[in-house]
């Protein structure tokens, strides 16, 4: 199984690709906004502490189940491994919910990706004096433009995946995460440089204490540490399974926590600033009361190409590049988001990778039709249906398991494996009882908060 599967190389392939996989959309866009909606730096100090309070122990629970199993979510759960025999049925539902849960959020995901491939090729087209192409690249109206799009990224993850675990997923992450933090290290500077950009810092790195306790603020912060590393789908246990045994499981998972967070945080220094720089400009940002943050896609696809407008040839290549970035976090998610449906085709179905890896992408891309076709009845039920639901149920299932149902000495043995002190760390000290019983209680306090 684990040769027609494949393992990570090295040790910095296995970070980066996990690393992709947590940061995406969700990290560059979503982060940001939910800082500026939430009392800015208020909202970045209590989710770095829940990225490592809450976030971090529930990847582990993940990427020890992923490795000591080596095979796909939905073996992983139903395996020997569970020492309660009667709930290998449930590990086997939970797995394969798991699965559909990824395809239905690459559905949606990719008609969003395919959204920033024609946004970074819009200023392309006023480049080369074409404005009627420039005109329906940004017309989301236009169903031919969000199917050919949505086509083009789909493929691109598809190429990706069908090169296995080594030349596919390490090969392309390793090139692609240094390219987007390199990007966004360039965009900063640049946004830095223009007015309005030191209301944005002042707003993004200056806490307003008083904000801290704030409910609202920490259930968002709670969902945004939880998401933000790819958690519940069983991405980050797939991964796990294609790490090599010698390799220290737990400084696996603090180095992949410390990525994921500290792009999160880099995005904030582009995005929010960018906003204030775009109201210096004139552009709106905030909604009729003066005080709501407009909306994620409005600030996004429309604020933010405003901004871009007002500096002339210079903002066509600005906004080329922002776009670019988009695409590429979109990218490094999406192909875990595809691996975990494959894993499971290509071990426990016996299947072939490429056949399997077309067959599936091809059903993923039906379903996005089906989405952009039905666009306003479909959409935002699917990513709620996902994100606010499967999601966190999923984490809380994937934390029982490995509080629970799991024989703790082989969790242990896995540990050590890399870590042969870790009986002795302060990592196992409190991590056992900490995915026992705190993670599963926050998980399902943010659940039960984001139904009501």
């Amino acid at each position: 199984m684990a040769v027609a599967r494949g393992e990570f190389s090295s040790k910095i392939g296995f970070i980066l690709a996990a690393a992709g996989s947590a940061v995406g959309l969700g990290n560059i866009w979503g982060f940001p906004t939910n800082t500026a909606m939430n009392g800015g730096a208020a909202f970045v100090f209590v989710y770095l502490i829940l990225a490592f309070c809450l976030a971090y122990p529930a990847l582990m629970a993940e990427l020890i189940i992923g490795r000591h199993a080596k095979s796909n979510a939905v073996a992983a759960l139903s395996g020997e491994s569970t020492k309660v025999p009667a709930a290998r049925p449930f590990g086997f539902l939970v797995g394969i919910t798991g699965i559909i849960t990824a395809i239905l959020i690459l559905s949606f995901y990719g008609i969003v990706a395919g959204w920033m491939i024609s946004y970074m090729i819009e200023p392309i087209a006023k480049m080369a004096g074409a404005p009627k192409a420039a005109e329906w690249l940004t017309d989301t109206s236009s169903t031919a433009r969000n199917v050919f799009f949505t086509v083009l990224f789909m493929v691109a993850t598809v190429y990706i995946i069908i090169g296995g675990v080594k030349n596919g997923i390490e090969k392309w992450s390793t090139r692609l995460m240094p390219l987007l933090i390199g990007l966004l290290v360039v965009l900063i500077i640049y946004v830095a440089m223009q007015d309005g950009a030191a209301q944005g810092f002042k707003k993004y790195l200056l806490p307003d204490f008083s904000r801290v306790t704030d409910p609202e603020l920490l259930v968002d912060a709670l969902g945004q540490a939880f998401f933000s590393l790819s958690l519940g789908v069983g991405t980050m246990l797939v991964y796990g399974s294609y790490i090599q045994r010698n390799e220290n499981l737990v400084k696996l998972g603090t180095m992949v926590t410390l990525i994921d967070v500290g792009i999160a945080f880099i995005a904030g220094l582009l995005v929010i600033p960018a906003m204030y720089v775009a109201q210096a400009q004139g552009v709106q940002i905030f909604a009729e009361d003066g005080v709501t943050l407009l909306k994620e896609d409005t600030l996004i696809f429309q604020v933010l190409p405003q901004l871009f407008n007002t500096m002339g040839a210079t903002g066509l290549v600005v906004g080329c590049a922002f776009f670019f970035l988009m695409s590429i976090a979109a990218l490094t998610s999406s192909i875990s988001l595809l691996e975990v449906p494959v894993a499971y085709a290509v071990e426990s179905l016996k299947q072939d990778r490429k056949k399997s890896t077309i067959a599936i992408g091809s059903l993923i891309l039906a379903v996005s039709i089906v989405i952009i076709l039905n666009f306003g009845m479909l959409f935002g039920f699917v990513i709620t249906l996902t994100t606010k639901y499967a999601q966190p149920l999923l984490g809380l299932c994937f934390c029982v398991f490995a509080g629970w149902l799991w024989h703790r000495n082989d969790i242990l043995n896995e540990v050590k494996e890399g870590h042969p002190d870790a009986e002795n760390s302060l990592f196992w000290k409190i991590w056992p009882w900490y995915v026992k019983f705190l993670c599963p209680l926050f998980i399902a306090a943010f659940f039960a908060k984001s139904v009501i």
